[in-house]
Formats: C-alpha cells, structure tokens, sequence
C-alpha cells in the first residue's frame, strides 16, 4: 500500500509553486513599501503561550491545536497562528525597547489547525500576517486594513467586502458583557453545548457560533455599538474616518466577532464576493490587542494586526477567474549533435547560466527531434543547436523559436547574441 498525503494537507506541485511566489514576493514587496520587516518565529511554541494569549476557551485551543509532549515532557504545540509568536519574540528580544516604534513586523508561514477539511481550510496551511505594535494611534489601523486589501487589488481581486467593528475597551467589553449574559441566560438551554459553556466564559463569542447562528436571540442580542464609552465611539469614528480617506469602503458589523479573545476596539474582515467561491468567504481578518503583549509578559504596548490564509487567497482568483502574470519559458535550450557538441554543451550551459540566462539541455539522449520538443515544452525562447562540425568552426546556429529565423552566429559570441535579442 503506497503512502498517502495526511488528511487536511495538499501538495504544492511545480506549476502551482509558481503563483505561490508570485503571491509571497507580491507581498514581501508591499511590506517594504509600508516598512513592515520580516520575522521568523519556531513553528511550536510552548502551549502556555496559546493558552493565554488565544484564550483558554477559544475553539482553537479547546478543539483545534495540535499538542504534544517531547521527551523532557514539555508540552509543546503546533502554531495555529503567528500573532502570539510574533509578541512572544517582540517581548523575549525586548524589541519594545526600541527607539524606532512603532515596530512593524511580517511573517509568512505554516499554521496548524485540526479542522473538518473543506474547500479553502486545511489542517496544514500557510498564513501571511502583519503586526505594528507600539501605536494606539487609530490611523495605523487604518494603515494595517489598507495594506491588506491594496495586496488584494494588487494581485487582481475585485469582489472584496471590507467589514469592521469596535469591540471597545475594557470597560466598554465589560458592560457589554454583562448585557450578554442577561440576554441570553434565561434561554441558554436552547443553544448547543459550546454556546453554554461561553456564557460562562466569554459570552463575546456565542455571537461567532456557526450551529446557532439562526436563534431568534441572536437577531435582537444586545450590540457592542451600543455599549462604547465617548473614548472607544471617537476611537471607532477616526477610524472610519481615515478608511474613507484612504477610498476604502467598509461596512459597519456589530456582530463581528473575531475568534481570539486577544482583541479590543478594531476588529475586521476582508471577505470575496465572488460567485462561487464557497462557503468560506473571509479571506481575511484582523484587529486591535491592546492586552496581549503584557499577558505574555511585556510592559503595556498597543498593538494591531491581521492574518490571511495565501489558500483561500488563491481560491479566490480562481473564483474571479484571475490570471497572474506569470513567467513562463527560458531564455535558451542547447541542442547537441555529435558526441563532442555533447559534451561541450555542459560547459556552454554553465556559462549561460552564470551569464543570468535561465537555459537547459537534453539528459536523455535523444535524437535532435526529441531535443526540438523538449525544448517547445520548456518554452524557450531560442534553442542553439551545435554539432560536431560546428564545434570544429566555432559556430552555432541560433533559432528564434517565435519568429522561426535561424542564423548561424560564432559560438564565443552566443552569450553577447542572447544579450542583444533577449533585451
């Protein structure tokens, strides 16, 4: 029996690679132009970190990560996402302490979570993210939202829905909270046992629950808009404002509700809109988490971020039938007749190569018909064909395999030839 891929994970096969990295390094581009500098963090961390900076009662941690024991009997786990390992290395390295704040960092990675594998989720997945910590100013939200839809522009989507919420402040959650728990504990029976136990936890997110989200008590639950005190309403109205500066259009959700209980104030989604994307229409979400980088033992340090699954990104493309522009081809395939022009090519090949020309030839021995494919299923844009005879002249003949024209050049001007043609 031949070994198959785990459940929930895929292949990246060459050809797909391809948009990949044209994805990745759209990104990477886009973060030097805001000054955003990588960071790479382990894939596991401690699963002390999870629990606190996630939430204890989150579905991640109750139902999804992926724990284990290593042999010194540290229980170790799998990132499900990399904003705690972000803050974790911002507090370690003691980056809070540097005088350019705020500090803005990117990571691009694997995630893992044990979910249902379905279009666009799996078990093994990679996440683009951004964090600016150091700034509570509400203009930098703005900044982190922007980014994230310009690389969604960039890369050609155009059914995108920007959705935002304020969760408040601590005070604004507390009071809110506590109109939750009024609202719905007389009639808690009636929600699934997940919902039950968040009453007692963290009532927030039984507005994110998936299995009741149809309940008549969901329609009229108390709103967080209507709980913001004068500081988290002017807060989310400067907000609104620069969005609107930045010609970004939003929708104002009072039910959206993130997934992590880290966040305070900003909280949004970028979702498609495309016809036939599936049931998974968030591409991305994101917000603020003024509390995270103490509870992971830092000193108190405003921070903002979002994470974005490259998968349902490219899911997304698909759907709105987006082609990216990608390279295709070689500069030039060495066709070799004769022994000698066979073996001269390995040389010739490495030159061409540490000339900057992507180039090939044949490993297989096939006969100048077989290498002439080769080379049309490489899509190279020359192919120079060298024999014996010519090798004795020093002369190649040179195809350009658009036009068709063939010219016979002398060989040690080949990589001055491809030069001139190829610019």
């Amino acid at each position: 029996m031949s070994i198959q891929i785990p459940r929930g994970t895929q292949d990246i096969l060459p050809g797909q690679s391809d948009i990949w990295q044209l994805i990745e390094q759209k990104a990477r581009d886009l973060c030097k132009k805001y000054q955003y500098r990588e960071i790479r963090t382990p894939i596991f961390e401690h699963t002390e970190l999870f629990t606190r900076s996630v939430g204890d009662s989150t579905d991640i941690v109750q139902k999804e990560m992926y724990t284990f024991e290593d042999r010194g009997e540290r229980s170790l786990t799998l990132r499900p996402e990399g904003t705690a390992s972000a803050v974790r290395s911002f507090v370690e390295n003691k980056m809070f302490g540097h005088a350019n704040q705020p500090v803005k960092l990117y990571y691009m990675g694997p995630m893992f979570r044990y979910e249902r594998p379905q279009a666009g989720r799996y078990r093994q997945f990679v996440q683009f993210g951004v964090e600016a910590l150091g700034s509570a100013d509400p203009a930098i939200d703005a900044e982190v939202i922007s980014l994230a839809v310009m690389l969604y522009r960039e890369l050609g989507l155009k059914s995108l829905k920007v959705v935002i919420n304020s969760l408040g402040d601590k005070d604004s959650r507390k009071a809110h909270r506590d109109a939750l728990v009024n609202h719905f504990q007389p009639r808690i029976g009636e929600f699934c046992a997940d919902c039950q136990n968040r009453l007692r936890t963290n009532p927030l997110r039984i507005l994110d629950c998936k299995q009741d989200r149809d309940h008549e008590l969901m329609e009229t639950a108390p709103s967080i808009l209507d709980f913001l005190n004068e500081d988290s309403r002017e807060y989310f109205l400067k907000v609104q404002k620069y969005l609107t500066d930045l010609g970004i259009s939003f929708e104002v959700d009072a039910n959206l509700v993130r997934g992590l209980d880290y966040y305070y104030h900003t909280a949004f989604e970028i979702m498609s809109e495309a016809e036939g994307f599936g049931a998974i229409t968030t591409l991305c979400g994101g917000g603020r988490y003024n509390g995270l980088v103490q509870e992971i033992g830092g000193p108190e340090t405003p921070g903002i971020g979002f994470a974005l699954s490259i998968e349902r990104l490219i899911a997304a493309l698909e759907a709105e039938k987006v082609e990216l522009p990608i390279a295709q081809g070689i500069d030039c395939y060495l066709v070799y007749l004769g022994d000698e022009a066979k073996d001269y090519t390995v040389g010739l090949l490495h030159e061409l190569r540490a000339a900057g020309f992507s180039a090939e030839r044949d490993y297989l021995d096939r006969k100048i018909k077989g290498q002439f494919k080769a080379a049309d299923r490489s899509h190279a844009k020359f192919v120079a064909v060298l024999g014996d005879d010519e090798l004795q002249t020093n002369k190649i003949n040179l195809k350009n395999m658009e036009t068709g024209e063939q010219t016979e050049i002398s060989l040690d001007s080949l990589i001055d030839k491809l030069k001139e043609l190829l610019n």
